[in-house]
C-alpha cells in the first residue's frame, strides 16, 4: 500500500478532527445552558449556601465557563470526563460500564434490520406493482406507525405475558455476552430493529428500481445472466452506495432510540443511565452519555464514507 493509496483514508480521518472539536464544544456549552443546579438538588432544601458553595467549590462549578472548557478539553486528553455528582462515580466509569451494553443491543437491531430490510426491499423492486410490493408496502407502513415506546410494550405483552417465551426486563444474571443475555437482549432488539427495518425496506425498494431500470442492468439481461445475478450482485451493488449512506445515519440513530426502549426493558445500557443523569440534572454524566453518543454518531459516519469504496471501485479510484 503506497502513500497515494492511504492519503484519502488520512485526509477523511483529519477531517473528523474539526468535527470532533465542534461536537465536544456544543456538548459543553448546551448542557450549560440548561436550567436548574445539580449541587443544590443533591444536597436538598436544608442545605446552607455554605454547603452549596462549598461543594461547587469541590466540583469546579464556580469557576468562568471559559476556564470550566479549558478544564473540561484538557479531562478529556487524558481520559477524564469528570464526577458524577449524583453517583459520586467517574463519568468514564459509568460510561465503559454501560457503554457496551448499549453497543450490543445496538447492533443486533442493526442486523436484525438489515437482514428484514434488504431482502423485502429487493423483493418489492422486483416485484414492482404487483401483489408482493403492495404487501410489503403495507407492512413497512405499518412498521413505520409504531414508534419504539408503543412498539416495546405490545412485544411484552404479546411474547413475555400472553405467551411468556421471553424475559421482560434486565440483561440477566450471567455476564456481558455470557450467560442468558442474549435472550434478554432478544425483545429490546427487536423492537429497535423492526421499526428501522420499516424505513430501510421503502430506502432500498426506491434505490432498487433507479438501478433495474439502467442501462446496464438491460445490458446484462442481453447476456444471458441470471435473475439473480443480475439483481444481487450488480443492481444491489451500486444501490448499496446510497443505502450506506442511510445506514450510516441510521446506526447513530439507533442510539438515540435505545434511550426510550432502554427505559422501556430496564436495559443497563448508556440511553438508560442518560436519562437519570437529565433527571438528576447531572452535568457532568449527561455531557459525558452524550459526547459518548455524538462520537457513535461521527465514528459511524466515518466507517460509512471508507465503505463507499469496497462497493464502488470509481470512489476508490
Amino acid at each position: 500500500m503506497n502513500w497515494k493509496s492511504i492519503w484519502p483514508i488520512l485526509r477523511r480521518l483529519l477531517l473528523t478532527l474539526p468535527v470532533l472539536w465542534i461536537v465536544v464544544s456544543l456538548v459543553f456549552l448546551l448542557i450549560h445552558l440548561v436550567p436548574g443546579d445539580p449541587i443544590a438538588q443533591m444536597l436538598g432544601e436544608g442545605a446552607t449556601a455554605s454547603d452549596i458553595s462549598a461543594l461547587k467549590h469541590a466540583y469546579g462549578f464556580d469557576l468562568p465557563i471559559h476556564v470550566q472548557y479549558i478544564h473540561y478539553l484538557e479531562g478529556l486528553f487524558h481520559g477524564d470526563l469528570g464526577r458524577s455528582v449524583r453517583m459520586s462515580d467517574s463519568v468514564t466509569h459509568l460510561i465503559l460500564q454501560r457503554y457496551p451494553y448499549t453497543l450490543a443491543l445496538s447492533t443486533l437491531a442493526f442486523i436484525i434490520s438489515i437482514l428484514i430490510a434488504i431482502p423485502l426491499g429487493v423483493k418489492a423492486a422486483v416485484k414492482r406493482n404487483q401483489w408482493q410490493d403492495s404487501t410489503i408496502g403495507l407492512v413497512t407502513l405499518f412498521g413505520l406507525s409504531f414508534p419504539n415506546f408503543a412498539l416495546g410494550p405490545v412485544f411484552i405483552l404479546i411474547f413475555a405475558i400472553w405467551f411468556g417465551l421471553l424475559p421482560v426486563s434486565g440483561a440477566g444474571a450471567g455476564a456481558f455476552l455470557g450467560g442468558d443475555f442474549w435472550w434478554h437482549m432478544i425483545l429490546p432488539a427487536a423492537t429497535l430493529g423492526i421499526a428501522l427495518a420499516a424505513t430501510l425496506t421503502r430506502i432500498v425498494r426506491t434505490t432498487m428500481l433507479e438501478e433495474l431500470n439502467a442501462d446496464y442492468i438491460r445490458t446484462a439481461r442481453a447476456k444471458g445472466l441470471t435473475e439473480n445475478i443480475v439483481v444481487y450482485r450488480h443492481a444491489l451493488r451500486n444501490a448499496m452506495v446510497p443505502i450506506l449512506t442511510v445506514l450510516g445515519l441510521q446506526f447513530g440513530s439507533l442510539l438515540a432510540g435505545a434511550i426510550v426502549t432502554e427505559t422501556i426493558f430496564s436495559w443497563p445500557g448508556i440511553g438508560r443511565l442518560t436519562i437519570s443523569a437529565i433527571s438528576n440534572r447531572d452535568y457532568a454524566l449527561v455531557q459525558g452519555c452524550t459526547l459518548a453518543i455524538g462520537l457513535t454518531y461521527l465514528a459511524a459516519n466515518l466507517a460509512t464514507d471508507l465503505m463507499y469504496a469496497v462497493f464502488n471501485p470509481r470512489i476508490r479510484a
